[in-house]
């Protein structure tokens, strides 16, 4: 299993602007992607301003589909000018899992 972790931090004033483009993705991955596993997003408890997403893929390419899919593309076209640089983004291979 491939997985991505990305933690972003939304700008002052705009932490509403990037749940929603982050759950327009997941909505997205949902509907679109049968090869992503799970998709989650969560948002901070003590600050509600950090954001991180863990995604579940069958496969290297599965991750670049979901990486260039309109979606994703939509999601950095939106958000991105109201995201503290730099996303934090790893890319690994599941070593285990509680299923």
């Amino acid at each position: 299993m491939i997985t991505i972790t990305a933690v972003l931090k939304a700008n002052p004033g705009k932490a509403a602007l990037v749940e929603a483009a982050l759950l327009e993705v997941a909505a997205y991955v949902a509907a679109h992607e049968p090869e992503t596993v799970s998709f989650y997003v969560a948002r901070g408890l003590e600050n509600d301003h950090l954001f991180t997403t863990y995604e579940r893929f069958v496969s290297i390419e599965a991750r670049d589909r979901h990486n260039g899919s309109p979606a994703t593309s939509k999601f950095f076209e939106v958000a991105g000018p109201h995201i503290e640089q730099p996303v934090i983004l790893e890319s690994c291979t599941e070593l285990s899992a509680k299923a």
